[in-house]
């Protein structure tokens, strides 16, 4: 559109018939255009793995308009999106309009960036905040719209930059990360296939743990780690891998947990949703965290596949499933905190709040206000609540979530926005944090030295009595009744 008049931008479900596919190599000229396309005529391109953005439309020179592509087979979730740009003339400048998102309530009221990376940059970073804004629009029904302000500075003709909601993390990226772990033939780790997708991608599932526990008769404690059940929370994929680098390390830390305990990582749960753009849902269009009560084995094989696999850990007689954590991304808090579950028996439920606290006490981007336990109705269909009342009450299953944008750590004025390499501190905290719990129960017992564990328990239970006020028995548990106080109820939108 070249006369400067929007087209509507369909934010109903029901309009969205203008934005089916990603755009390919979209040449836009000006409206009425009619000579040889030059530097200057913008490029716009998604049909690349992850890739999302269905329209653009051409509003002057210095303008566009963006059409989020809704999720495969589901008009209702339009947030995600993932576009390169060339063919611009250097120092042009532009803005771009992103009009059509599904969601309202956004980080982007409290400053958050879509992040960007070009050929000769390839590092993702933030825009500045100051060349964004959210706001409604009258040209789009009052809907909100992010606009953005952007400089290309380098344009010669091999500049291709990308955009993003966040940081991606693709499905061949994951695979290329397990295929060189497993190259390494480390005699503590087990990669192996639980099923293929509807499309027939792999659901990796990994074992890691000391070599002799894999064909011991021991009973084994089991942590339970999912990750990218939907599919935009791209987040998830690097604290996960955060996780792994550390517990497949060398450090001293790592190898009594794997001495100790067995892990099993499911590390991207929804790999359709994740290779083709979406953010909520799967290829058929069902978010796959609403359906782990009765999952179909041929519209939702992932999901099947992993509650058919934990339901068979938790019925063997030598398994104790200790851990569910299921991780997410959240668009509309920051900092990282947990939800959990609400139970009727009191102890239970104050037993719960320890874990968090200990990961507040280790992550500094932790947030134990933000944490919070629930039960809505609504939620009864996901991981944690499903498994949190199937597994034995021994069991602790939480979401971690992670914001999208930014962090306080009670030391700077200013909120921190997230990066890649601090998402992935989050799972090495969370890798620790398991070695504190393990320590404070006295379920993990390190093999250097009797003294040295006697040392380290007493400095992890003085930790925790700082965070929570709470007393410890003289057998080193967590006396439950003093725990307090009990993370606020509150709905979570995992």
């Amino acid at each position: 559109m070249g006369d400067g008049k929007r087209a509507d931008s369909g934010s109903s479900d029901s309009g969205e018939d203008a934005v089916v596919g990603n755009v390919n190599k979209l040449l836009v000229l000006p409206h009425g255009y009619t000579g040889k396309p030059k530097k200057g005529h913008l490029v716009f391109d998604a049909c690349f793995e992850s890739g999302n953005l269905g329209r653009v439309d051409y509003i002057t020179e210095h303008e566009y308009d963006l059409f989020v592509r809704p999720d495969t087979c589901n008009p209702r979730f339009r947030v995600w999106f993932h576009f390169s740009v060339e063919n611009a003339r250097p120092d042009q400048k532009v803005i771009f309009n992103v009009v059509n998102f599904s969601k309202t309530k956004s980080l982007y009221r409290e400053g958050m960036s879509p992040v960007v990376k070009s050929t000769s940059r390839p590092k993702w970073q933030r825009l500045p905040s100051k060349s964004v804004y959210y706001y409604r629009c009258p040209d789009h029904r009052k809907n909100y719209v992010m606009s953005f302000a952007f400089c290309f500075d380098r344009a010669d003709d091999h500049e291709v930059y990308h955009f993003s909601y966040s940081f991606p993390y693709t499905y061949s990226r994951l695979q290329a990360y397990l295929d060189r772990i497993e190259r390494k033939q480390l005699d503590y780790f087990k990669r192996e296939l639980l099923t293929l997708t509807v499309q027939q991608r792999r659901l990796d599932l990994l074992t890691i743990t000391a070599a002799e526990n894999f064909n011991s008769s021991d009973r084994k404690r089991v942590v339970f780690v999912t990750a990218r059940v939907h599919p935009g929370e791209s987040p998830a994929s690097h604290i996960v891998q955060g996780f792994l680098d550390f517990i497949l390390s060398a450090h001293p830390v790592a190898r009594v947990l794997r001495e100790n305990i067995m892990f099993k990582v499911a590390p991207m749960l929804n790999p359709d949703g994740v290779y083709l753009g979406n953010y909520r849902c799967s290829l058929m269009g069902f978010d796959l965290n609403r359906h782990w009560q009765d999952p179909s084995p041929w519209a939702h094989p992932t999901l099947h596949a992993t509650k058919q696999y934990l339901m068979n850990l938790h019925s063997s007689p030598d398994i104790d499933i200790d851990f569910y954590i299921d991780i997410h991304a959240h668009s509309t808090l920051s900092n990282c905190f947990m939800y959990g579950n609400i139970y009727d028996d009191e102890d239970r439920f104050q037993r719960q709040a320890v874990f968090p606290k200990l990961m507040c006490s280790n992550a500094e981007d932790f947030s134990y206000a933000n944490t919070a336990f629930n039960r809505d109705v609504v939620k009864a269909g996901t991981g944690r609540r499903f498994l949190g009342g199937i597994l034995d009450e021994s069991s602790y299953c939480y979401t971690l979530e992670v914001s999208f944008y930014n962090y306080n750590n009670g030391l700077s004025s200013n909120p921190i926005p997230y990066t890649e390499e601090t998402y992935m501190r989050i799972g090495r905290n969370l890798a620790k944090t398991f070695t504190d719990y393990y320590k404070l129960t006295s379920q993990v017992v390190p093999k250097p030295t009797a003294s040295s564990f006697t040392k380290e328990r007493e400095k992890t239970k003085k930790k925790l009595a700082r965070l929570s006020g709470s007393s410890t028995s003289s057998n080193g548990g967590i006396r439950n009744t003093t725990i307090s106080p009990i993370p606020r109820l509150r709905r979570d939108r995992s």
